[in-house]
């Protein structure tokens, strides 16, 4: 496989640093001591078997989850386990699943995200007044721009349950860039494309690296990942088994071994995996309702 991607310099303070990131729940380790960090303008894919922790990490650095051990920083501050903060501070993230509002248009959905960066109170908005209309405005005004960039300014007044399936993960990333985040989590976002929306998929994200934001991955396209990423880590067991350039982890015969389903010491067995994904399922319902 040919690996198209150009790495960029590191940066001396990472956008993103992880350190001995671990989940539990209940006597099941989801996730155990991960480290990991996303360079300023860096794209890096985290691909890992079914049930090797890859959504449950997501969910640790966007404040779903509380890590049971391990801290999470963005731009050298600790991050708050709350969601919103943590969109608040500069991380945005799209979902395995599509979490759209399938009843409101697309430019509303767009607007919906971009609340975070809206000073405007409660009372103001009751007002209606001068500042009100024109932070609207500008709300509007941004909203429409991050439409034309991933090409939906077309559909802007269409029911977001009305569109393509393609089109509505381009929606999610969108409705995700209005927070303007500094780094951007994409959980599959090519899961259930046709070949030329992934490689659409592809262009996107590279255009959203181009203007200053930083990208972490989660895919099992591996194709994708390789000819997309300045580097790939790999989990296992809830363990990361390998870091490196995309050459590097293609070529490692322990991730080889981790795809063509070769088992390793200690593997948990699908009853285990089993009851790790309803654990995350009953956490994740706990988190979205705090």
């Amino acid at each position: 496989m040919t690996t198209t991607a150009t790495p960029t310099t590191p940066p001396t303070a990472p956008v993103l640093t992880a350190t001995g990131v671990t989940m539990r729940f209940g006597g099941l380790t989801a996730v155990h001591t991960v480290d990991l960090t996303v360079g300023h303008r860096e794209i890096v894919g985290l691909i890992g078997p079914n049930g090797a922790g890859k959504t449950t990490f997501f969910n640790c650095l966007t404040g779903l989850y509380t890590p049971t051990e391990g801290t999470v920083t963005y731009k050298g501050n600790t991050l708050p386990p709350k969601p919103h903060l943590v969109t608040q501070a500069g991380i945005a993230r799209t979902f395995q699943n599509i979490r759209l509002f399938p009843n409101m248009t697309v430019l509303e959905n767009v607007l919906v995200g971009r609340h975070t960066r809206t000073k405007e109170g409660l009372f103001s908005a009751l007002l209606r007044g001068p500042a009100f209309h024109r932070a609207e405005k500008a709300s509007e005004q941004r909203a429409m721009e991050l439409l034309t960039f991933t090409d939906l300014a077309h559909k802007r007044d269409h029911l977001a349950r009305n569109l393509p399936y393609g089109e509505q993960r381009k929606l999610e990333i969108a409705r995700a860039l209005a927070s303007d985040p500094g780094l951007l989590l994409l959980d599959e976002p090519t899961a259930g494309m046709n070949p030329q929306e992934t490689r659409a998929t592809e262009t996107l994200v590279r255009a959203i690296r181009t203007q200053g934001t930083a990208v972490l991955v989660i895919e099992h396209d591996m194709r994708f990942i390789f000819n997309l990423c300045d580097r790939v880590a790999v989990l296992v067991q809830g363990q990361k088994l390998t870091e490196g350039t995309p050459d590097t982890v293609q070529a490692d015969e322990r991730v080889i071994a981790a795809y063509l389903g070769t088992p390793f010491e200690g593997e948990p067995g699908e009853e285990e995996i089993a009851e790790i994904e309803a654990a995350e399922a009953a956490a994740e319902t706990e988190g979205e309702e705090r």
